[in-house]
């Protein structure tokens, strides 16, 4: 016979995973034993394994979670824009502050994805997808210049996003420069760059003063 799920069933679930991201994060993924992880969520091995088959599922469910919110704080970023430079920013204020409340996650999702079965490593890269292709169609409707073509595409897209991916590594988001400082440096940097005429540099700084 099943066992019925508890009223508290969905809190309990998320503190694992709450648990399991910062012991995998600090130990690593494979180094972290089943025995571990029951330590650190103060609950039996057989209690983990009512609410996850495995490590694995548990894995794959931090990280599902964390790109699919990433997905759902950028469309509702954008959605309360009206024009494409702005849409942009919110986009990646959005990426960058999510990025600073869950360094975890970050680190998990670079370094540890190989981990999963692969399957759900295309269901993971499937959803990544779908947001590099956000950011990146925003990029081309900025791209004036006509300087994104087919075989670069791939290429701006993602030096952006090495700009915003690996900033766990380095930056701390309780320092002198705040998230949206932080991510609106990334935009002006990437957009602009240090040496660009005064007259593009301009409306960015103007609009954010």
């Amino acid at each position: 016979m099943a066992r019925t799920r508890s009223e508290n069933y969905d809190d309990i679930q998320q503190g694992i995973l709450n648990a399991a991201c910062a012991l995998f994060a600090q130990q690593g993924y494979m180094r972290a034993s089943i025995a571990d992880l029951a330590d650190a969520c103060q609950i039996s091995r057989g209690a983990l394994y009512h609410y996850f088959d495995s490590k694995e599922a548990i894995l794959c469910a931090i990280l599902d979670a964390h790109v699919r919110r990433m997905i759902a704080d950028v469309e509702t970023a954008m959605a309360r824009q009206t024009n494409n430079l702005d849409r942009f920013r919110a986009a990646i204020r959005a990426i960058v502050e999510l990025n600073a409340r869950s360094s975890n996650e970050q680190r998990l999702i670079l370094n540890d994805l190989t981990f999963l079965s692969e399957a759900e490593q295309t269901a993971v890269k499937a959803l990544q997808r779908q947001l590099v292709d956000t950011v990146s169609d925003l990029l081309i409707r900025l791209d004036t210049e006509g300087r994104i073509v087919k075989r670069s595409k791939k290429v701006y897209t993602m030096m952006l996003f090495g700009m915003l991916n690996f900033s766990h590594t380095w930056y701390d988001p309780k320092g002198d420069i705040a998230p949206q400082e932080f991510a609106d440096m990334v935009v002006d940097q990437f957009l602009y760059g240090f040496t660009a005429p005064a007259a593009k540099a301009a409306p960015a700084r103007k609009q954010h003063a």
